[in-house]
């Protein structure tokens, strides 16, 4: 079992940047595949980004491919989004989620643990 535990979230104007961490438990984080999504208020949890197990592989939204970049550590047991270029509709809660398939999904039903989430708030 993984425990995950995000932090990095605030508040910023338009264009700045930020840099999202998620914290794994367990012995066992190498072998899981990584992902971030995001939820809005009133809207479905969506797909951000996520990374593989051993972090060769990569998959982003379109609505953020060029301004974020998904990363991970595994000798720290640690997942991190940067966020740059941020705009008001990057406002959301942000969740990291692990995934013990063979290959990335953008699926959030394919995500066997959650963290509780960090919220960003990009200010116009």
């Amino acid at each position: 079992q993984v425990q995950l535990v995000e932090s990095g979230g605030g508040l910023v104007q338009t264009g700045n940047s930020l840099r999202l961490s998620c914290a794994a438990s367990g012995r066992t984080f190498s072998s899981y595949n990584m992902g971030w999504f995001r939820q809005a208020p009133g809207k479905e949890r969506e797909f951000v980004a996520a990374i593989g197990w051993s972090g060769g592989s990569t998959s982003y939204a379109d609505s953020v491919k060029g301004r974020f970049t998904i990363s991970r550590d595994n000798a720290k047991n640690t997942v991190y989004l940067q966020m740059n270029s941020l705009k008001p509709e990057d406002t959301a809660v942000y969740y990291c989620a692990a995934d013990r398939t063979r290959y990335i999904s953008r699926g959030r039903y394919n995500y066997d643990y959650w963290g509780q989430g960090t919220q960003v708030t990009v200010s116009s």
